[in-house]
């Protein structure tokens, strides 16, 4: 029916989305789990949004029909700018507890518009790599934030996947219009018992940035290992529906 093109977060990979493929193309989807530029090693150059987003455009392009993009907590900046550059070919966008930021502001700036003591969410835990520019993720801090409502061993697994992150290719903020981003439909996808993206962040993008289908889940950071079923449903829901919508319209 579509094809959704699925967006990881900080410290992580397309593996955050396995859980998802079977349930994506048992109903009828065709998805496309995309690694980031600026994880898990990187060259001389710091990586920018405009680079990491230009990846993403260009998979985009490389397929003939309108994507449905699906971004997980800073995925959710890259698929926001994607749906700025490409509104024509992008049928909608999905959050998955993610970042829906206004334009100009990122997620340091929305923590403290809420007056919300730093350090938020898994900051508190990261350590320097060897060349001061990036962050690691400690295997212990990843389980208790990221993926504490998931099965033990699921979580303990995801969280030894963790990867450098290249802090230039985390700390974004998107650049969108209302013309552009702002016209193409959206699900917010929130987690209420997520310990990295708190919820009172995640209800504050929804009020700056009005006008996105909002699914409540009682799950922790990655709903796709503690919530997975729910969430499947959820995104299988939304791509279909706005792929029809889409083919409706051309």
């Amino acid at each position: 029916m579509s094809h959704v093109v699925l967006v990881h977060g900080a410290w992580a990979g397309p593996w955050v989305w396995d859980t998802m493929l079977g349930p994506l193309r048992a109903a009828g989807h065709t998805p496309h789990p995309l690694a980031l530029p600026g994880v898990g090693t990187w060259g001389d150059d710091d990586v920018t949004l405009d680079d990491v987003a230009a990846h993403i455009a260009d998979r985009v392009r490389g397929i003939d029909e309108p994507v449905v993009l699906v971004g997980h907590s800073g995925g959710g900046i890259v698929v926001t700018q994607v749906a700025e550059m490409l509104p024509e070919r992008v049928a909608g966008v999905a959050y998955v507890a993610g970042m829906m930021l206004p334009s100009g502001m990122d997620f340091g700036m929305l923590c403290d518009s809420l007056d919300l003591v730093p350090p938020v969410g898994i900051s508190a835990w990261l350590q320097p790599t060897a060349d001061g520019r990036g962050t690691v993720v400690p295997p212990e801090a990843g389980a208790a934030v990221f993926f504490h409502e998931a099965a033990v061993a699921d979580a303990i697994g995801a969280a030894r996947r963790l990867v450098p992150q290249l802090e230039t290719a985390r700390l974004m903020a998107p650049t969108w219009t209302p013309e552009r981003f702002g016209s193409v439909p959206r699900l917010y996808v929130e987690a209420t018992l997520d310990r990295s993206v708190p919820i009172v962040t995640q209800r504050e993008m929804q009020r700056l940035v009005p006008g996105a289908r909002v699914v409540t889940l009682d799950s922790d950071h990655a709903p796709q290992l503690s919530a997975r079923d729910e969430l499947a449903s959820v995104l299988a829901e939304f791509a279909t529906r706005v792929a029809a919508e889409t083919g409706a319209a051309l």
